[in-house]
């Protein structure tokens, strides 16, 4: 689950402002509108971009790593056998490429130039590679799932809630790190998120990552329960938005034991889903994209939000900064790039997480995005301000971020019984149906 614009100014006259709003990675749909609420006009530049949500036990997936031979797969030329198991030393190459690659993922995240001939990061891998991408996009998890469920994909780019149950189910494979020049350079961090990681092995490659934050325009309620107050607040529209409302009860009602705000036992999911209910009503706005946020907060239906670091660079450009609540933690997620357990282009397929995870292909993902870049070796340039805005280089703050992981029954291995995805989403469901009668639709 934004946007940026690096290198472009924001004009305003009349008491109209011209921003940019872009790509969402929740909904990631590109925002191509001029929004005029509350005199406040925000129109999108095709420059940047914007922003991304249940467990059988996993059966052992083989290993799929390229070598200096091309593996054997439908319509390889060589007649090698991929190993079955992990190998105990790297490869030392990638191998020759099959010259075909089915890439999965989010509106937004692979661009080749069909909005602007300036945003294009596809082309240059294909010339370099040779392998041709077959690329496919969607807007949400639960359509990647579906598309990816009907098979003949190489890679995929997915958000935490799916990527832990592609591992859970062995559908993706297990990584052999050292065939990816930069994957030393993605901070320990969010390399060692536990949703990429299972049993000592690897299974996803950061890419993009974002962080909630809730803001308040003007004066307002404050601390870590303000969002969920008799104020009307633009919420984001997703299961894991769950875990926000267990992370304020965490410093607030210690009785409840919460740990991890994305494992619930079945009475923290409980008291979590009693604090989202207590401030709902048709005042909240649950928001799935940038526009349904901006314009809420522009028209001034609300005066407190859970933004991304995007919605507060662009308010601020505008001339109308939102203050970041004091005390209140952040959760986040990462997007990560994964390979599928039975790739039939396993060296293109190592040749794109390459390319994906270096400085050429990261900085003008984030740029266009709004989000921030797992390298942060690509922040500069068109990157920077979103590098900033994300504080991308401070560790520090990298380590305060509470990032996002499937929730499962055994707790992410914390041990114990807590509730899995399913239940999440069931309750959302419910929460969301219960409020709908009566409340206002936002404008198109």
């Amino acid at each position: 689950m934004a946007g940026r614009l690096p290198g472009r100014s924001v004009a305003t006259s009349g008491g109209n402002l011209v921003g940019l709003v872009g790509r969402d990675r929740l909904r990631r749909a590109r925002l191509g509108a001029v929004l005029g609420a509350g005199g406040l006009a925000l129109a999108a530049l095709a420059q940047t971009g914007a922003a991304s949500a249940t467990p059988p036990v996993r059966s052992p997936t083989p290993s799929v790593t390229p070598s200096g031979t091309p593996v054997a797969t439908p319509g390889s030329e060589s007649g090698a056998t991929p190993s079955a198991t992990p190998s105990p030393t790297p490869s030392a190459s990638i191998g020759k490429g099959e010259g075909m690659l089915r890439v999965l993922t989010f509106q937004g995240y692979v661009e080749y130039g069909g909005a602007s001939s300036r945003i294009n990061w596809l082309t240059p891998f294909e010339q370099e590679s040779g392998c041709v991408v077959k690329l496919d996009r969607v807007r949400t998890s639960e359509e990647m799932a579906a598309r990816f469920a009907q098979g003949g994909y190489d890679v995929l780019s997915a958000a935490p809630d799916l990527a832990g149950l592609l591992v859970e189910q062995g559908k993706v494979a297990p990584l052999d790190t050292a065939l990816v020049a930069d994957y030393r350079r993605i901070p320990k961090r969010l390399r060692e998120l536990p949703g990429l990681r299972e049993g000592g092995k690897v299974y996803g490659i950061p890419y993009l990552w974002g962080v909630n934050r809730v803001v308040r325009e003007g004066d307002g309620p404050r601390g870590p329960l303000a969002l969920y107050g008799a104020a009307p607040a633009a919420i984001r529209n997703s299961p894991l938005s769950i875990a926000d409302a267990a992370l304020a009860l965490k410093g607030t009602r210690p009785q409840l034991k919460i740990k991890d705000p994305f494992q619930l036992t079945p009475v923290q999911l409980d008291a979590a889903m009693g604090l989202l209910a207590e401030g709902d009503g048709p005042g909240r706005v649950y928001w799935d994209g940038s526009l349904d946020l901006v314009r809420a907060l522009s028209a001034e239906r609300v005066r407190i939000a859970q933004v991304l670091p995007y919605h507060l660079d662009l308010f601020q450009r505008a001339d109308r900064p939102m203050k970041v609540l004091k005390g209140v933690p952040a959760t986040g997620w990462v997007d990560s790039w994964m390979l599928a357990a039975k790739p039939a282009s396993p060296n293109c397929a190592y040749r794109w997480l390459n390319w994906m995870s270096s400085v050429r292909a990261q900085r003008p993902a984030a740029a266009w995005t709004g989000l921030a870049p797992a390298n942060p070796e690509a922040c500069g340039g068109r990157a920077r301000r979103m590098c900033e805005a994300y504080q991308v280089r401070d560790n520090r703050r990298l380590r305060d971020v509470l990032f996002a992981a499937r929730p499962a029954r055994d707790c992410g291995g914390l041990g114990g019984e807590c509730t899995d995805y399913a239940d999440w989403a069931e309750r959302w469901k419910s929460l969301r149906a219960s409020s709908e009668p009566g409340r206002p639709r936002i404008a198109d």
